[in-house]
């Protein structure tokens, strides 16, 4: 806001200095206005080629800008079709996904009651095998005990007793058939009722005919019960391998579909990312081709009114040259310049004699007009009033009648300027306030974002290190493993070979030693020949019983090495049932190591997605909070030249500006002839 005083002084330094001017002698006002125009015409011209440079300049950068924007706008367009479309797919992936990992679900729970419904049959069935099993062999070990008793029996003397509580134990049994437990009866009731008889000869052989047909029936029946007890074996074996092959299949139905179900749903979290991401880029994408469509319009308006505004210019400024060089044409004319030069040198002197007349007549104040000039000096200095000093100096050499309205009007200038400046004072105050507020709230969110941003990146900083060496470790394990198989195998290979060979090498030094023990037998019952008592050549004395004994007993030496490849092949196949039971510990071990750590690594990995998710929102949080901010500093800046105090305060202001009102007024009341104290 200008400053009404600022306005009042410059007049009144305008109104002082305009007295001051003079002509300078000999030079007359034709000749200054042939001077100025020419000057005019040379400032048009050049304003005019200058304006066409500095146009076409900016026809070039309308040109520019609006192709660029142009192909801004068209570019943001077919990215945001493209995005769309990857919302769409990753949409109909994870929708995809998730509707098979609950199908798969679905069937991993029907498999689990598979599971368990085949367990309780064959709990049920294995309970009911174990009880028929021990039915069937108590029932054979009974009648194989009373065949045995029943053989055993002395025809002449049988032992009732105990042939009575064998068949009775077989009787008791509930697999022995009805028909076969009325014949035992049968006999035992005939057995001891032809013992009491104390029966002879003929019913002792009658005994012995009727416990040989019950022998054949209990014969026949421990058959019976053993082919069907083997049956039963049979059945429950099969039964059992037939469960197992079937939990089998549904322990692999369960781990490939939850395998899967896994893969499904790691899918659709990597596609959720990816849609969430892509949302993102899409709304971003959008705003900048919306921001890109408004400044394509702003330039397009922009442009187009500077054009039509330059060729309105161009008009003015071509008829505005047209018109000064017309002018000069009419007065460098002789009907102008020649009666100027001839007349005006004449009007020249009449107007110095004017300003002497002016000159006397400004000498000559009233004393009141002295009254008031040294009152307002001295008031100028006692409240150090640079406006009071100039209407002092002013009151001196205006005429009376002058200075009492323009201290008037100075008075009314003074008082609307501080009810001006009253109003500027408060919505100043008001601005200010609201604009520290906002400063130091977008501050101190910069410092929370900033710090937010910070940690964030620490964080996905760490994560990134922490998968980075989860993966190698699961390298490691990887190349552990597959080390540890092919040593395994290598190893197997040449313990089954070392096996087979020790098996061998018994085999035939057990052959050979079969082989020299025999020949040695036979060798050993060998006799001399007898040597008749000649002279003959000397030969051997007694019998060749072969080289058995010579060097210590090869038989022996053989033994030794029968007993050495036995202990190769033992030692050999508890190597190798060690080293088989330590690889597969190692390979559980690693692979649950392994599953752990590529658990970690996909945990880690998602909470680093989620990171960086919100590192982004932080950034862009950050970026507009930082805009804000520098929107607010910008505005504050701009509310400094004018609501800032610089050098002199708001009271001050207010205080000079009532004494130099009082001071006025009291002016005014000497001019109206009132004495003041």
């Amino acid at each position: 806001m200008v400053s009404v005083r600022c306005l009042v002084v410059t007049v009144l330094l305008g109104l002082a200095r305009a007295s001051e001017l003079k002509l300078e002698a000999g030079v007359t006002p034709i000749a200054k206005v042939q001077t100025l125009l020419q000057g005019m015409l040379a400032k048009g011209r050049a304003a005019k080629q200058d304006e066409e440079i500095k146009f076409s300049a900016f026809a070039t950068w309308c040109t520019n800008i609006r192709r660029t924007k142009a192909v801004e706008v068209q570019q943001g367009s077919d990215l945001m079709l493209r995005q769309e479309a990857k919302i769409q797919k990753a949409t109909a992936s994870i929708k995809g996904a998730t509707s098979r990992a609950q199908e798969l679900e679905e069937d991993v729970g029907r498999w689990q009651k598979d599971k368990k419904s085949a367990s309780t049959v064959r709990a049920m069935e294995k309970t009911d095998y174990t009880s028929t099993a021990a039915d069937y062999s108590e029932s054979i070990d009974a009648i194989a005990g009373a065949i045995t008793t029943l053989k055993k029996q002395d025809v002449d003397r049988p032992q009732t007793a105990l042939l009575e509580q064998a068949l009775l134990q077989v009787q008791s049994q509930k697999l022995v058939p009805s028909h076969a437990k009325r014949a035992l009866a049968a006999f035992l009731q005939q057995a001891n009722s032809d013992d009491s008889l104390m029966p002879a000869a003929p019913e002792a052989n009658a005994y012995e005919n009727q416990s040989g047909g019950v022998i054949e029936m209990l014969e026949k029946l421990q058959t019976e019960f053993a082919d069907k007890k083997s049956q039963l074996d049979s059945e429950e074996m099969n039964a059992q391998h037939a469960f197992e092959a079937i939990m089998q299949q549904l322990a692999d139905n369960i781990e490939n579909a939850s395998h899967e179900v896994s893969k499904k749903k790691d899918i659709a979290a990597e596609q959720q990312q990816l849609k969430a991401e892509t949302e993102g880029d899409l709304a971003a994408t959008t705003g900048e081709r919306n921001e890109d469509k408004v400044n394509l319009g702003d330039a397009d308006t922009l442009c187009k009114t500077k054009s039509q505004d330059y060729e309105q210019r161009q008009e003015l400024r071509a008829a505005e040259i047209t018109a000064i060089s017309k002018a000069i044409e009419i007065i460098g004319s002789a009907a102008v310049a020649g009666s100027g030069d001839k007349h005006l040198p004449a009007l020249l002197q009449i107007r110095q004699r004017a300003a002497s007349l002016v000159s006397f007549r400004s000498s000559q104040q009233s004393p009141i007009q002295d009254r008031i000039a040294a009152f307002l000096a001295e008031r100028a200095k006692s409240t150090n009033s640079k406006l009071l000093a100039l209407v002092s100096q002013r009151v001196a050499a205006d005429p009376f009648g002058k200075v009492k309205k323009m201290v008037k009007d100075l008075i009314v200038k003074l008082m609307e300027e501080g009810t001006a400046e009253t109003e500027h004072k408060g919505w100043c105050d008001t601005e200010i306030t609201t604009n520290k507020q906002t400063r130091d709230v977008k501050s101190t969110e910069i410092s929370k974002l900033s710090a937010q941003a910070e940690d964030l990146g620490a964080n996905i900083a760490s994560l990134t290190d922490d998968i980075k060496t989860l993966t190698a470790e699961v390298a490691e394990l990887d190349a552990a493993m597959a080390k540890q198989s092919a040593e395994r195998s290598e190893s197997k290979a040449t313990n089954t070979a070392t096996v087979e060979d020790a098996k061998g090498g018994q085999l035939a030094v057990t052959q050979a030693i079969s082989v020299l023990k025999e020949f040695y037998a036979k060798s050993a019952d060998a006799t001399a020949l007898t040597q008749e008592a000649v002279a003959q050549p000397a030969t051997f004395d007694g019998a060749y019983t072969g080289m058995g004994t010579s060097g210590g007993g090869v038989i022996d030496f053989l033994e030794v090495i029968l007993s050495d490849f036995a202990r190769l092949e033992a030692e050999t196949t508890n190597a190798e049932g060690t080293e088989q039971e330590d690889y597969e510990k190692f390979m559980q071990e690693s692979k649950m190591d392994k599953a752990l750590k590529e658990n970690m690594t996909s945990h880690k990995e998602a909470t680093k997605t989620d990171k960086e998710s919100a590192l982004h929102t932080t950034s862009n949080d950050l970026k507009v909070t930082q805009e804000q901010l520098d929107k607010a500093m910008a505005y504050y800046e701009k509310l400094k030249p004018t609501c800032v105090d610089s050098g002199i305060t708001y009271e001050e202001r207010v205080k000079r500006r009532e004494e130099e009102i009082v001071s006025l007024q009291e002016a005014l009341k000497i001019l109206a002839g009132d004495d003041i104290a």
